[in-house]
């Protein structure tokens, strides 16, 4: 699977001990099976109850989950494409115009309709 365009996230729910999860993620050493070494990182661990916050305030923990959950994404990313040769296509050539007039009503002829 690490050779894949994928990233796994995995968030640990409640008081289990998560060593298996923890060394699964990979961020120490690069996970390995049946002799053969994980291409890249895919895996992101978190245990949930590290982000339970004690005063209440859910929205900040949430933040927080959220930000440690998806931090390695972009990384896992540029390490896929950097390893296949990917490289970025040039942006299109793109004018900012305005819309034609007659896609967008006027104020006036809005008015004029009520």
């Amino acid at each position: 699977a690490s050779s894949l365009p994928m990233s796994i996230i995995i968030v640990g729910v409640g008081p289990a001990e998560f060593d298996e999860m923890i060394e699964l993620d990979g961020d120490e050493v690069r996970i390995s099976s049946r002799g053969h070494f994980a291409e890249r990182d895919i895996v992101q661990f978190v245990p949930f109850r590290d982000y339970i916050d004690r005063r209440g305030n859910h929205i900040l923990s949430m933040a927080r989950l959220a930000k440690d959950v998806l931090a390695e994404i972009p990384d896992q990313f540029l390490q896929y494409v950097r390893s296949r040769g990917i490289k970025p296509q040039a942006a299109p050539n793109c004018t900012t115009s305005k819309p034609p007039s007659t896609l967008v009503p006027s104020v006036h002829s809005l008015q004029t309709q009520i």
